[in-house]
This record gives structure tokens, C-alpha cells and sequence, in this order.
């Protein structure tokens, strides 16, 4: 007995020496409560989706993508002298493959060799700032875009950074939509049903997000200013919303693993996910309450591949892409001038 009680108190001492106890409090803090477990769920709910296709490399040599462990679900191509390189705002990266595929068929000289990026756009400028180098996990690399493509007012907001040349080419727009789980089981059925007590949210952050100021516009309609602090600032306080990094991949996956009950994304990501057979659907947003993007690109200040660059800008707006982008919901832009 005394054996073992010395054997006790010589390891209580050691753990506590080396911080264990302090880890073990920390991860149940954490929620995960200290252990890891092997995934219960179908990998395929886990980015990258598209099975591929949105990675426009020819020779992609060995496969190896674990989802939810090492997958970098919004860079796509080869590094390796691309003669394209597009940054855009990860609002339509579903799209972006059926439109790669269009444009290399139209130049098939650039079958291979395109490279893009589809983060928030607040991110992607950061990315602009830094030298055009960004750090994901242990891999670091710079790559120079020859395009910037996000909302109208952001590509103009870089033209007179000097980040961008003008003219910045509008070409399609997009409504907002409330997303939800298959089936509805928070009864979600307007934008003022998100003040509720008790209902988990999704909601891309200001900082990076565009779609945030869309949606901050669309609240005050419904709810007036009450609405959009209720969102914004109480639901934030107390953790019943969770503002999203990259909430076209986010979004989705909190409500397929039941951690939220609902947010606000682009009609044509709901779309998506849709199409994609996964238990998503949407909730439309009546248009006295909505509010439309428009979607615009321009050429990059020192653009490596201008020709490529202006090419891609003016593809944007050909019958072929609007096809494309009409897919998923989006209507082709026409000036009200």
C-alpha cells in the first residue's frame, strides 16, 4: 500500500512538473476533452470537393489528400511557371473549374499552366500586401497574380491603392440566401429569425469577407440596426455566432456537423452545395431585403502574363462563361447607365 501511494505521489509530481494536468484542463476547455478519435463522418462532406476537378494541373503526380488534415482546398494548379495566375474572391470557387476548362479550350496553350486562388478577398489583398507570399501550414510560397477578381467596390478600392490597373470589368451579379441544414430543425424562415435566442450562427467576418457588408445591409432592412448588433455583437459575445475565416467552405461544414444551425452566404454557394448532394438547403431572401453584388476584374499591377490577364477579364463577360456562372445562380451584369 505504501508503495503505491508513493508511486501515486511520484507521478502526480512528474505530471505536474511536465504541465500535464495543466494540458489535460486546457483541452477540456477546448471542448475535444483530451483525445482524439477516428472521424465518424463521410470524407466526402470535407473540402476539396469537386473530386479534382477544380485543380487544372495535367501531371499531378502522387495523390495524397487527407481531408480535414492536409488538403489546401482553395489553391489549385502548378506553381511551376504558370502563365496565368488569378486571385478571386472564394465566392464562386465552384465555378472556377467548368471555366478554366472553357478558357483552355478557347487557348489551348494554356492547357495546364493556369494557377489561382479563391480566398476572401480581404485575405487575398493581405496576401497582395506581403509580397504576394503566403504561409499555409509548414509550406511558404509567392506567387505575382495577374488578376484580381472580387466585388466591384473592392477592385476599385485596389485601382486607387495602385494594386491594380483599371478598368475594373464588371461581368456577373449574386443575391444572398439564408443556408441551413437539410430539413430545416431550427424552423428558420427569415433573416429575423436569426436574432433568436438559442440559434447557432455562421457569418463571414468583416475584417476579410466581403459578403459581411452585404449581409450587415440586409439585416438593418429586415430588422433595423437592433437586428444587425443582435448578430454582429451579442450573438458574437455569447458564442451563438461563429464569424467564419473562409465562409464559403466554413459555413457549409458547421451545419453538416451540426455546430450551426444557419448563416447567410451567396445564393450560388447554397446552389452548390445542393448540386454537390449534400444535406444543404436555403432559405431565399425576399428582394426588398436582399442585396446584390456585383462581381468585377481587372489586370494586376505588374503582371507577369498581361496578355493572359486581359484575355481571362474579357472572357468573363463571353456568352460561354455566363453559361457557366448562370449554373449556379448568377445573373450576367448590364449597366443601369
Amino acid at each position: 500500500m505504501r508503495k503505491t501511494m508513493i508511486g501515486r505521489m511520484i507521478l502526480l509530481a512528474v505530471c505536474t512538473s511536465m504541465g500535464f494536468w495543466d494540458m489535460a484542463a486546457h483541452a477540456a476547455d477546448a471542448g475535444w476533452n483530451g483525445k482524439v478519435e477516428a472521424p465518424h463522418y463521410q470524407e466526402r462532406i470535407f473540402p476539396p470537393w469537386q473530386h479534382g476537378a477544380n485543380n487544372p494541373t495535367v501531371k499531378k503526380g502522387l495523390n495524397f489528400t487527407v481531408p480535414e488534415v492536409d488538403d489546401l482546398a482553395d489553391f489549385h494548379g502548378n506553381l511551376d511557371h504558370p502563365q496565368l495566375v488569378i486571385f478571386v474572391g472564394g465566392n464562386y470557387f465552384f465555378a472556377m473549374a467548368p471555366l478554366v476548362a472553357a478558357f483552355e479550350k478557347k487557348y489551348p496553350e494554356l492547357k495546364g499552366k493556369i494557377y489561382y486562388e479563391t480566398l476572401p478577398p480581404g485575405i487575398l489583398i493581405r496576401q497582395m500586401q506581403q509580397g504576394n507570399t503566403i504561409t499555409v501550414g509548414n509550406m511558404t510560397w509567392t506567387v505575382q497574380p495577374d488578376v484580381f477578381a472580387a466585388g466591384l467596390k473592392k477592385v476599385n478600392g485596389l485601382i486607387r491603392q495602385g494594386l491594380v490597373r483599371g478598368p475594373a470589368v464588371p461581368y456577373v451579379t449574386n443575391d444572398l440566401t439564408i443556408m441551413i441544414p437539410k430539413g430545416n430543425p431550427a424552423q428558420i424562415e427569415t433573416l429575423r429569425d436569426l436574432g433568436r435566442p438559442g440559434i447557432r450562427l455562421s457569418m463571414p467576418d468583416p475584417r476579410w469577407e466581403g459578403v459581411a457588408r452585404q449581409i450587415q445591409i440586409s439585416l438593418r432592412k429586415a430588422g433595423g440596426p437592433a437586428l444587425e448588433r443582435k448578430i454582429y455583437d451579442t450573438k458574437v459575445k455569447n458564442g451563438e455566432t461563429i464569424l467564419t475565416h473562409i465562409h464559403h467552405r466554413q459555413t457549409p461544414l458547421f451545419l453538416m456537423q451540426g455546430l450551426a444551425d444557419a448563416g447567410v452566404t451567396w445564393k450560388s454557394e447554397a446552389i452548390f452545395q445542393e448540386q454537390s448532394g449534400h444535406p444543404i438547403s436555403n432559405i431565399p431572401i425576399p428582394a426588398k431585403d436582399n442585396t446584390t453584388a456585383i462581381y468585377a476584374a481587372a489586370v494586376t499591377k505588374g503582371a507577369l502574363h498581361p496578355k493572359w490577364a486581359q484575355d481571362w477579364v474579357n472572357f468573363l463577360r463571353s456568352p460561354v462563361a455566363l453559361q457557366i456562372f448562370e449554373r449556379y445562380g448568377f445573373k450576367p451584369y448590364h449597366d443601369v447607365k
